[in-house]
C-alpha cells in the first residue's frame, strides 16, 4: 500500500512540478539556514566533559557581601585566603586551584628570540579532574606542589616548537628566567567552551593554555594573574603595598573546582561551605549571612550562559528559526493550492469507496517525499553554508562548528518532520471534500 501512495505522489508532482518545485527549495533554504546555526549554538552551548560534568563542582562564597553581590548571587572567582582554605580542608576526592598568567620562554637556542606564551598555574589534580590525556610523562606529584617545586607540563604544540615533538620529559624549559623541568608533554587537548577557566569566562573559546606550572610556585614567584581580578566596590581600585598584602586582601582572583562523585558528597561539601562562610562571620571576617553556592558543571553554564554562548550565537539561532517559520507558512498555501486541485480526483476516490484515512495517508506520504528530496537539498545547503560560516561568525566560534552524521541525519528529519507539520492543515482540507459536489460540478 506504501508503494501506491509513493506512486501517487510521484504522478502528482509530475502534474505539479512549478509548486513542488518551489516547496523542495523553500524546505531545503529554511532548513539549511536552520542547521548550520544551531551546529554553531551546539558547539558553543555542549557540555565539554558530559561523561563527569555531574561529578566536577565550582565553589563560591560571597567575600564582598550583599551590597556588592550580583543578584545575590557570590563572585564567580575566590580570594586567595578562602581559595587556599578550602585547598588545605581537603573535603572532596580531588581539588584544585587554577588562575592564568603570562609567561616569557626563552629557548635553549641562542639564536631564537623568546617569545611570550599564556599558562595556568594549577594544583596536581587538575589533570586527573578533568581526564587530560598525555603524549609523554604525566602530572607532578602531590608533594611538588607542597615543595613548590620548578616543574611544568607543556602542550604538544609548545613541544615541538620547542623540541621538534619529541619526548622531551626530564628536559628544561626556561620561563621568566626560572629553569623548570619537564614531567608532562600535553596530548591535543581543547575542552570549548573552557568550562574550567572561570577567570577567562568571557573568553570561552580562546586558544588552549600552552604551559601550566604548579599553583604553589607560582604564588612563592609572585606571579600576577593574566585574567580577570575584581574586588568589591570599597576596594575597586586597591593600591597594594606589596605582594602579601594583595594575597590576603578580599579581591577575587582565583578559580577552585573540587571533584564529588556522589550527591551525598555534594552534600557534605555544600555543608562544609556553609559552615566555613559561618566561621567567617563568627571570628568577624564577614558581617552578613553565609551566602554560598556549589554548582556542577552543567548548572555553572546555565548560570553563566550569557558569559559562555556568544550572542551573535543566539540570535542567530532564532533568526534563523523565524525564517523556517516563514517558510513553513508559505509552503502551508502552497500544499493547499497543490491538493486541492486533486479535488475532483479525491471525489472519485471517496466515490469509489476509498475513506478519509486513505485520503490523510496519500497526501501524508506526498508530503513526506517532498520533505524529504527538500532535506537532500538541505544537506547540499548546510554544507555549502558551513564551508562558509567563518564569514558570519568569529574564527574562534567558526571552527567549533563541524557537519557530522548527526547533523546529516537531522537536517532530513527536520525536513521531512516540517513538512509533514505544514501539510496537516492542506491535507485536512483535502479529506474533507465531499464526493457528490465534486461529481455533480464535473458532471
Amino acid at each position: 500500500m506504501l508503494t501506491y501512495y509513493f506512486d501517487l505522489a510521484l504522478r502528482s508532482c509530475r502534474r505539479s512540478k512549478a509548486l513542488t518545485a518551489l516547496v523542495v527549495v523553500l524546505m531545503g533554504l529554511g532548513v539549511a539556514i536552520c542547521m548550520v546555526t544551531y551546529a554553531v549554538f551546539r558547539a558553543t552551548a555542549g557540555d565539554p566533559i558530559p561523561w563527569k560534568s555531574s561529578q566536577l563542582f565550582v565553589p563560591q562564597v560571597d567575600s564582598f557581601g550583599p551590597v556588592h553581590d550580583w543578584k545575590g548571587e557570590p563572585p564567580m572567582l575566590l580570594s586567595y585566603t578562602d581559595a587556599v582554605a578550602f585547598l588545605q580542608a581537603r573535603q572532596a576526592r580531588r581539588q584544585t586551584l587554577i588562575y592564568p598568567a603570562r609567561w616569557t620562554v626563552l629557548p635553549d637556542d641562542v639564536q631564537r628570540q623568546p617569545f611570550s606564551q599564556e599558562g595556568d598555574a594549577i594544583s596536581s589534580d587538575f589533570f586527573a579532574m578533568f581526564d587530560v590525556p598525555f603524549r609523554f610523562g604525566g602530572s607532578w606529584a602531590a608533594t611538588d606542589d607542597d615543595h613548590r617545586a620548578a616543574v611544568a607540563v607543556i602542550s604538544a604544540a609548545l613541544n615541538q616548537k620547542l623540541f621538534g615533538g619529541v619526548n622531551s620529559v626530564g628536559r628544561e624549559i626556561n620561563l621568566d628566567m626560572h629553569n623548570y623541568r619537564i614531567v608532562g608533554v600535553l596530548d591535543e587537548w581543547n575542552p570549548l567552551p573552557r568550562f574550567f577557566d572561570v577567570s577567562s569566562a568571557f573568553y570561552p573559546f580562546s586558544h588552549p593554555r600552552q604551559i601550566y606550572i604548579p599553583f604553589s610556585r607560582a604564588i612563592d614567584l609572585q606571579k600576577d594573574t593574566s585574567g580577570n581580578f575584581y574586588c568589591s566596590a570599597d576596594t575597586s581600585n586597591p593600591d597594594f603595598a606589596d605582594w602579601n598584602s594583595k594575597l590576603h586582601s578580599e579581591c577575587a582572583w582565583i578559580d577552585a573546582w573540587v571533584e564529588l562523585p556522589t550527591r551525598a558528597d555534594a552534600e557534605r561539601y555544600r555543608e562544609y561551605l556553609h559552615n566555613y562562610a559561618a566561621e567567617q562571620q563568627r571570628i568577624g571576617r564577614f558581617t552578613w549571612a553565609p551566602n554560598v553556592r556549589l554548582s556542577n558543571v552543567r548548572q555553572w553554564l546555565g548560570l553563566y550562559l550569557n558569559h559562555v554562548v556568544p550572542q551573535a550565537s543566539w540570535l542567530s539561532l532564532i533568526v534563523s528559526v523565524s525564517f523556517l517559520l516563514i517558510c513553513l507558512v508559505n509552503v502551508v498555501g502552497l500544499m493547499l493550492a497543490r491538493f486541492m486541485r486533486c479535488a475532483p480526483e479525491i471525489g472519485v476516490r471517496r466515490a469509489l469507496g476509498a475513506s478519509r484515512g486513505a485520503i490523510y495517508r496519500q497526501f501524508l506520504t506526498e508530503a513526506a517525499a517532498i520533505g524529504f528530496v527538500g532535506g537532500l537539498l538541505g544537506l547540499l545547503l548546510t554544507a555549502l553554508g558551513m564551508a562558509g560560516i567563518g564569514l558570519v561568525f568569529e574564527p574562534q566560534i567558526a571552527r567549533l562548528a563541524h557537519l557530522d552524521a548527526s547533523l546529516l541525519l537531522l537536517t532530513v528529519l527536520v525536513a521531512v518532520a516540517t513538512t509533514l507539520i505544514a501539510a496537516l492543515y492542506p491535507t485536512w482540507r483535502a479529506a474533507q471534500v465531499q464526493p457528490a459536489w465534486q461529481l455533480k460540478s464535473n458532471g
